[in-house]
């Protein structure tokens, strides 16, 4: 009431003035509580391209590099929702970041910057002409002491600038807009179900290639609140294995990063795999094919970016993580493995022979695997479901029909494992789901057939933790 009486008795120039220092007020406050539920977001990037002659990893063989096509990145995304929690997701151009690299960045993160494991996510592309990284695939290549002492060093290295770099994109943390949209290309082919050497002449046929696959292309963009694209995130199913020659770069990934920095001045452009284990780019194995597929999945981020239906991602952010343990449907014997280093040879002998030695020392294999699973929750629009190694495409498929649109699906973090099937690749045999766990030094050769179930069971654990009731 006294508010009322003085503002009545206001008339005139004074009367204006008052109104307008009211209206002042009133739309600052209203411009504070708008600030208050606004996204933060924080951008950081590094070059991991290695400067002695690291092996590439993966195939198997002896791969010094010969010089670069482009240099390969670590990036980093921090997220920062109106409460105050935080998470940040890395991308990275490695074929496969093992425990020994992950676990220490953890740790260390921890330690500096207060995140705990549920809020931070380390992921690889799984390319094959980016270095080998501590022990991951550690029998599958020959055995040279300088070669082991150089993936240490540099397994060192990039420990140290991993975490360096979470804190760069910590301290970058400023007011964005997230929202996401879908493109979709369509080079991955199944390879379970279509021979390499098969799929020139289908194509040229016109004939459909068979197999599930998953074509789709999730985006992230990161807007500032002036309208600049700061950073954009993007995914797709399928190995980055069109190259096997000796020049470093990042594959089809790489060159679609580059391609959409390129047309975007400023702009951070970040690759996830989502679930491409079984998955290959078909036809391959030259630039030329390695370009245009960086070059389709470009355009397919390019294309999303132009659509008026992008999905904002309201500010609001929810973690969750757990270790699931995926038993082994049965551990290798000492008798097995003194057969196979006497009669043995190359994977299969190396990998008996450090197992033995590990026995010598008193060590006892475990009959199960520490797997790590997350789940994030953005807004109440974006799911990310993060999982480790090398999974194949029926987890995105299955995951992304149970739990709606807006769901991300990705393998390729944490820890490169082996090959991870569903229940029906592991009824299927072949590569993804027979017995080759050896070549990952894994102490067994083959999964439990119930590995499926029980990831599934602990994805839907942690999304009923991030999503309450809307899970349901």
């Amino acid at each position: 009431m006294m508010f009322m009486r003085t503002y009545q008795q206001c008339s005139g120039s004074h009367m204006t003035r008052f109104a307008f220092v009211v209206l002042a007020l009133t739309v600052t406050v209203n411009s504070a509580g708008a600030a208050e539920k606004q996204w933060k977001a924080g951008i950081a990037r590094a070059v991991i391209t290695q400067e002695k002659a690291v092996w590439l990893a993966g195939y198997g063989s002896k791969r010094a590099p010969d010089g670069k096509l482009h240099d390969i990145w670590m990036k980093a995304l921090a997220l920062e929702a109106p409460d105050g929690h935080r998470a940040v997701l890395i991308t990275s151009d490695f074929q496969g970041v093992p425990k020994v690299m992950s676990d220490p960045v953890f740790a260390q993160v921890k330690e500096k910057y207060g995140l705990d494991r549920t809020d931070i996510m380390l992921t690889f592309s799984h390319n094959h002409c980016g270095p080998r990284l501590g022990d991951d695939l550690i029998d599958y290549y020959p055995v040279e002491e300088e070669q082991e002492a150089l993936v240490e060093q540099y397994t060192q290295e990039m420990i140290v600038k991993a975490v360096k770099l979470v804190g760069e994109a910590l301290d970058d943390l400023a007011p964005a807009s997230l929202s996401q949209g879908n493109g979709m290309t369509t080079f991955a082919v199944n390879r379970r179900n279509n021979r390499e050497a098969d799929v020139p002449d289908i194509l040229a046929r016109g004939e459909a290639l068979v197999g599930p696959v998953d074509h789709n292309v999730p985006v992230l963009k990161v807007t500032r609140p002036d309208g600049t694209l700061a950073a954009v995130l993007f995914g797709y199913a399928c190995h980055p294995t069109t190259l096997s020659f000796l020049t470093i770069c990042g594959d089809y990934p790489g060159f679609a990063q580059v391609e959409i920095e390129k047309n975007h001045p400023g702009v951070t452009a970040m690759f996830v795999n989502t679930c491409g284990g079984d998955q290959n780019p078909l036809p391959r194995r030259t630039v030329e094919l390695c370009e245009k597929y960086g070059h389709m999945l470009a355009v397919a981020v390019e294309e999303s970016l132009k659509e008026d239906d992008y999905t904002p991602v309201s500010p609001g952010l929810k973690t969750a993580f757990e270790i699931v343990d995926l038993p082994y449907l049965e551990v290798v014997t000492k008798e097995h493995l003194e057969e196979l280093e006497e009669k043995g040879s190359g994977i299969k002998q190396r990998w008996a022979t450090r197992l033995l030695k590990l026995l010598a020392k008193g060590h006892t294999f475990e009959s199960a695997y520490p797997y790590p699973v997350h789940a994030w929750q953005l807004g109440n629009e974006m799911l990310v479901i993060g999982m480790g190694a090398e999974t194949v495409v029926d987890y995105s498929l299955r995951f992304k029909q149970e739990f709606g649109p807006g769901t991300w699906v990705m393998g390729y973090a944490d820890d490169m494992i082996s090959y991870i099937p569903s229940r029906r690749v592991w009824e299927e045999g072949g590569y993804e789901g027979g017995y080759n766990l050896y070549e990952y030094g894994r102490p067994a050769y083959r999964w439990d057939g119930e590995i499926e179930n029980l990831i599934s069971a602990t994805v839907h654990k942690l999304v009923k933790q991030v999503q309450g009731e809307k899970s349901e």
